[in-house]
């Protein structure tokens, strides 16, 4: 058992190349998402109804939401208290959004570097929407279509601003 710890050491050691990498806390978390993953397809399979089909329109709202709620938790000033005891604030990276740096170490750096990354965030999210098309479709088509309409609000935002400067 010795060996295989030291040999996992070895290429976690190389892997790192110096850097400082919570490496075992992204383990952790890969195996809770994977958990997560596991037991939605094991309620999904126990019950007693067919699992629905998502339609284009499914997938394609379920991307666009999940687009805005990674943005929204990621980047949005009015949720820095749940990143802050992550991150430490940098500066403003875009309009109404922030850039923070990961401080933490250990657990809390693999947590503050997955709810920085909107991409990151992604795939949690889009899990959690699929989730909910399978046991609660109608109240997730409505959570979803909130985010959709936020996204597509903040699409006609920047063209609007885009066509006030190209008149100026």
């Amino acid at each position: 058992m010795t060996d295989v710890a030291e040999q996992l050491t070895e290429v976690a050691d190389r892997y790192r190349h110096g850097h400082e990498r919570p490496l075992g806390t992204y383990g952790l978390l890969d195996v809770v998402y994977g958990g997560l993953v596991v037991g939605l397809g094991v309620m999904a399979h126990r019950r007693r109804k067919k699992v629905p089909e998502l339609s284009v329109q499914d997938l394609a709202l379920i991307g666009v939401a999940t687009h805005r709620l990674a943005r929204t938790i990621a980047k949005d000033p009015i949720l820095s208290p749940v990143r802050m005891p992550f991150t430490s604030y940098q500066g403003v990276s875009g309009p109404s959004e922030l850039r923070e740096e990961v401080v933490a170490s250990g657990v809390g750096h693999a947590l503050g570097e997955l709810v920085t990354c909107p991409f990151c965030l992604a795939q949690w999210i889009a899990t959690g929407f699929v989730g909910g098309m399978i046991f609660a479709p109608r109240a997730t088509r409505l959570v979803a279509a909130t985010f959709a309409g936020v996204a597509l609000a903040d699409f006609l935002q920047f063209a609007y601003a885009g066509a006030q400067q190209l008149s100026s």
